[in-house]
């Protein structure tokens, strides 16, 4: 990598991980309120994971999106910013509004448009796939946890 490209790079990583500070916005004060209470399946994990799990997340993101905007395909980087639209979001329907069900709708076409945008970035780079993997996995586990939460509480 140039030392030129340096802060791109760092832009597209402050980017992805502002995704997870406006999430972070309606999740911290549901924690111990609302969430606290919730009934939760057995494979729930602690709380403290969820945060260090994201940053790493984000961190992957914003690399694999630096890799594909220096491949200046606009077709799959608006997939991508649709689909951070709703990472974000998701935060905002299932703490925020306290909707485990709106939170499982968000998921799902989340971890879809997550797919799709593998599916490109794959394409254009294969690195910038790769580094979505883990991502896709974490997001797979959310939305069946999501799903259970939502069955446990309805």
């Amino acid at each position: 990598m140039k030392i030129k490209s340096l802060p791109k790079l760092l832009l597209f990583i402050a980017i992805c991980e502002g995704a997870g500070l406006i999430g972070s916005v309606f999740t911290f004060p549901a924690i111990s309120t609302w969430y606290k209470f919730l009934n939760k399946p057995s494979f729930s994990p602690p709380n403290f994971l969820f945060g260090p799990a994201w940053i790493t997340l984000y961190f992957l993101m914003g690399i694999s999106l630096y890799l594909i905007w220096r491949k200046k395909n606009k077709n799959a980087l608006v997939f991508f910013w649709i689909h951070l639209f709703f990472n974000a979001t998701w935060s905002v329907m299932f703490f925020g509004l306290r909707s485990p069900l709106l939170g499982l709708i968000n998921i799902l076409i989340l971890w879809v448009l997550i797919v799709v945008v593998i599916h490109k970035f794959w394409k254009i780079n294969k690195t910038a796939g790769i580094l979505l993997l883990p991502y896709l996995a974490w997001v797979s586990f959310a939305t069946y946890l999501n799903y259970s939460i939502w069955l446990l509480n309805r």
